[in-house]
């Protein structure tokens, strides 16, 4: 018969009671666990003024790098930003991944993106807007018989313009850009008769080009954003940016950078 025998350190093991095993707190911060101790990492897709882009100094700045500021600040860590394409982000990927801890990105909150992520309480109320050059005689989607409009690729501008053009049986082009930079730059060189998207981010785009574009109509299609999360995540993580949201509305931090980022805070938001 051969005799087995056990390490001192297997004993040990043995002897540790079911459910007592200690939890790997390595990547902890503040009480949650995050992808790199000491660092919130934020997936967001540049440019996206007024939510998120590089300032003179190549510094990412915006309103939602503002917002997750706040979050940071509660942790007690500093916050560190990926640029990423916006498929990674909506499908989930990059959080599944371990790239990032949340992501920051002007993105809706639908249904089916809930079903691989994790959203926040909404944090602001978004429109799309219709932007012609200035002086062209657009005021609808209709009045684009014949002509390419643009729009960027995997948003709900997107969806909302594909679902307007068939429905209404729309003699419309639909032309998809993979970002929001693309899609200015074929409205201004004539490449596209018309673009869709979020309002803030034209409004924005208005302010630094005057006289260039304008903005016909708006649509009001009720969207929210919502930052989001790894489905599978921490929910210490999730709860915390939820509170610190909701305090951000009492304390007047959200005021403050809303004024900063949007403009004129809308009355009763």
């Amino acid at each position: 018969m051969r005799r087995y025998f056990l390490s001192a350190a297997a004993v040990a093991v043995l002897l540790i009671p079911a459910g007592c095993a200690k939890k790997d707190t390595s990547g902890e911060s503040g009480g949650v666990t995050l992808i790199k101790a000491g660092t919130i990492t934020t997936c967001t897709h540049l440019p996206y003024a007024p939510f998120q882009s590089k300032d003179a100094s190549g510094k990412v700045v915006g309103f939602d790098v503002a917002l997750v500021d706040l979050v940071a600040k509660k942790l007690g860590v500093t916050q560190a930003i990926v640029d990423t394409p916006f498929e990674g982000i909506k499908s989930g990927q990059d959080l599944n991944t371990g790239k990032c801890d949340i992501a920051a990105a002007g993105m809706t909150i639908t249904d089916e993106r809930k079903k691989v992520l994790n959203f926040s309480d909404p944090y602001f109320d978004a429109t799309q807007a219709l932007v012609v050059l200035t002086g062209k005689p657009y005021k609808s989607l209709a009045d684009l018989k014949g002509k390419r409009l643009g729009v960027q690729g995997d948003t709900t501008g997107e969806a909302y313009v594909k679902e307007q053009v068939s429905k209404d049986s729309l003699d419309v082009e639909v032309v998809s850009y993979r970002d929001l930079a693309s899609e200015q730059q074929a409205l201004v060189t004539g490449q596209i008769e018309a673009a869709v998207g979020d309002l803030p981010v034209w409004n924005e785009y208005l302010k630094k080009n005057p006289g260039k574009v304008e903005v016909p109509t708006g649509f009001d299609t009720g969207e929210q954003y919502g930052f989001a999360l790894k489905k599978t995540g921490d929910p210490d993580l999730l709860k915390t940016v939820n509170e610190v949201l909701a305090a951000s509305r009492t304390d007047g931090a959200y005021d403050a950078i809303y004024a900063q980022w949007i403009g004129p805070k809308p009355t009763g938001k």
